[in-house]
């Protein structure tokens, strides 16, 4: 295995913008991204969007441990702005990426994490094209934070947004609720847990895509930070409209096995590879039957109505009461993204 760099540590040199911070550039983010993406000489690249609307969104990523069961802080960088596009309606074309690394941060974790990332990059069909490195002093930083910036262009069919839902859609997931979250709380141990369950970290375009062919298509979104709860909750503010779940939201068995061994509701923990839709009633079941063509919606499902205006978002038991999903105050995972 070839040395990463001469240094097994990251030191505050290698962000001064010498020889050392050319070197970590090259040997680690060059060599992984292509050089042929990146030109680490120029301050500012051309993109050729193809005549498409442009669209634009930025993110940034402090998960905490870095690599976790089914992905890494890397991985996670390039699927959470990809997905921030496809759930707008757009396909990711750019990215690009800023790092700030702590001093001390092993550079083999660093390349492993850089590695990971360009083949996140790869498999999304998305170019990492510039970027920045900054170097933290040592116990200013986490390991290594990354901010991206995700450019693509507006795909042709319906246009989600907040202002197109109505009084009766229907609200359907692509897959189980809270991996992610919980993911990274097993592989923290804080709890003296352990369990085999990984991340859903992975891109939604091809699922967002299929949703784009639906005329009767309202409004999607990637359900992470506060997990399906806060984005009905988001809807209830904009549109003044509430939400009712059923009980028939998937959850995993080892999610719910861990929500109750601990007190925490699925859905408020965060999914970082599934996406929350709001469809006319009409169209729903056409719509699980595509997100199911998929590999990410296998088990996708109808799990919810929009309810007429001043309602609350609320989740029918099994009991056949319903409870209500207040918005998020308390952050119960922290640094989960």
């Amino acid at each position: 295995m070839r040395a990463v760099l001469s240094d097994p540590h990251i030191s505050l040199a290698h962000g001064n913008g010498g020889r050392f911070m050319r070197e970590l550039i090259e040997e680690v983010f060059v060599r992984h991204l292509g050089a042929g993406n990146v030109d680490a000489s120029a301050d500012a690249v051309a993109l050729d969007l193809g005549g498409g609307e442009p669209m634009i969104t930025t993110d940034g990523f402090t998960v905490q441990p870095l690599e976790f069961p089914g992905g890494d802080i890397g991985s996670l960088a390039v699927h959470g702005t990809v997905n921030d596009l496809a759930v707008a309606g757009a396909k990711a074309r750019y990215l690009t990426l800023n790092a700030f690394i702590e001093e001390g941060f092993e550079s083999a974790v660093l390349d492993r994490i850089v590695a990971s990332l360009a083949a996140a990059a790869r498999a999304c069909g998305v170019r990492v094209v510039a970027g920045d490195t900054k170097v933290l002093r040592r116990g200013e930083g986490g390991g290594v934070y990354f901010a991206t910036t995700g450019v693509g262009v507006r795909l042709p069919g319906a246009r989600p947004a907040l202002d197109r839902i109505r009084e009766g859609d229907a609200v359907i997931v692509s897959g189980t609720i809270g991996d992610h979250g919980t993911a990274v709380m097993l592989a923290r141990e804080d709890f003296d847990l352990r369990g085999s369950l990984a991340s859903d970290s992975a891109s939604v375009a091809p699922l967002a895509e299929s949703l784009l062919a639906f005329d009767g298509l309202r409004f999607m979104r990637d359900p992470t930070r506060g997990g399906i709860a806060s984005v009905a909750n988001e809807i209830r503010r904009a549109t003044g409209l509430g939400l009712r779940f059923e009980a028939n939201l998937p959850v995993a068995e080892a999610v719910q096995s861990v929500c109750d061994m601990l007190g925490y509701d699925p859905c408020y923990l965060a999914s970082e590879g599934r996406v929350i839709a709001v469809v006319a009633p009409d169209q729903a079941d056409a719509a699980v039957l595509a997100l199911r063509g998929h590999d990410g919606g296998r088990s996708a499902a109808r799990v919810g109505t929009v309810t007429g205006r001043g309602t609350r978002v609320t989740l029918r038991t099994e009991l056949g009461g319903e409870r209500f999903l207040e918005e998020l105050e308390d952050d119960p995972l922290p640094r989960i993204c």
